[in-house]
């Protein structure tokens, strides 16, 4: 098998790197010992653009997408949000290479105009869409040609590297990372969460009401130090929805609170993660495993071992290339019950 992945790959940031989904499934890809190469839309764009030009660098770098595919001629495409990225040059490059397979995912919320947008975009121009949410709202995106599925956050051992379960000594309690925009439900619901657990356990807020975002090592190095840590969603009861956050988390090892909303009972029980419908009811749990660590550290430990085993990057890579030649599963995937033709 022979894969190119053309997604945001981050050359620009030297090594500040986000543990993103492209790179996770191309590891998968050599953990599968398949042949696979990459092509980072955004780096490539402003490396080649004349005079710093973006809409001149954006089309010459369909133009050396399409040269890449038809010098390594592969038989799949992956192609993540790629905003620079037109369908004529995946147009040209099916017409070199007919054979060829193309799939877009995406892994933003769908409940956005801007990233229903962009799946819009692709939805006529590949022939699968993998979307980090489930549920029948996914059918709108359905051509009667194309397969539309959903897909996990997926974790990589590679990435995923800590097991925070079994450490005592930690920075911080609770752990949230996230970004501040004015309206945003989580706002209220952060600062009641903040104002109740004050003095009583430690909190880690980052990208939020002041405090400083984290990136690269510096993330990594926030994730290995906190004991907890809060996936909260800008919507939640979108089903099975969740950031990519959730791989890092769960994939980490720490004991991770989800909102009961998300529909996430359908992968993780209540041994395997923390599951809350409030501010009152979350607060209560994060005391509760604060005061018992040892049935912290039972939890935090089973819900990285589920993590891993269900949405390792080589699983679900190997969900999306079978469902996008229409292939027989060779396993029982979960989720599966969430693709639509």
């Amino acid at each position: 098998m022979r894969l190119l992945m053309v997604d945001n790959l981050q050359l620009r940031q030297y090594g500040n790197l986000k543990m993103g989904p492209g790179m996770k499934l191309s590891c998968g890809a050599i953990r599968n010992n398949w042949r696979s190469t990459t092509f980072s839309d955004r780096d490539i764009a402003r490396y080649i653009a004349p005079l710093g030009i973006r809409k001149l660098g954006g089309h010459l770098a369909n133009k050396k997408l399409v040269t890449t595919a038809i010098n390594f001629r592969p038989d799949i495409l992956f192609i993540g949000h790629c905003d620079y990225i037109r369908n004529w040059a995946l147009e040209e490059i099916r017409a070199t290479l007919p054979h060829i397979r193309m799939a877009h995912f995406n892994v933003d919320p769908i409940w956005m105009d801007w990233h229903v947008q962009q799946i819009q975009e692709r939805m006529h121009s590949t022939d699968a869409i993998f979307v980090t949410t489930g549920g029948e709202s996914l059918k709108r995106f359905c051509t009667g040609k194309n397969v539309v599925a959903y897909m996990p956050n997926p974790s990589e051992p590679s990435m995923e590297v800590e097991d925070n379960s079994k450490k005592t000594e930690f920075a911080h309690d609770l752990l949230f990372c996230g970004k501040e925009i004015a309206g945003d439900d989580r706002n209220d619901f952060l600062k009641s969460v903040e104002q109740t657990l004050a003095g009583k356990v430690r909190l880690g807020i980052f990208g939020m009401f002041g405090y400083p975002p984290v990136w690269g090592a510096q993330y990594e190095k926030t994730l290995a130090e906190s004991k907890m840590a809060l996936n909260l969603n800008r919507n939640e009861g979108w089903p099975l929805y969740s950031s990519d956050r959730i791989a890092h988390l769960m994939g980490s090892g720490l004991l991770t609170f989800l909102s009961g909303r998300g529909s996430m009972q359908k992968f993780f029980s209540d041994n395997e993660a923390a599951f809350f419908n409030n501010a009152n009811d979350l607060c209560e749990k994060v005391l509760h495993y604060q005061e018992h660590d040892d049935k912290r550290r039972l939890v935090a430990a089973a819900g990285r071992k589920r993590y891993h085993q269900l949405f390792n990057s080589q699983r679900v890579l190997n969900f999306m290339v079978e469902t996008l030649l229409e292939e027989p599963y060779s396993e029982g995937y979960e989720w599966a019950d969430h693709v639509y033709r």
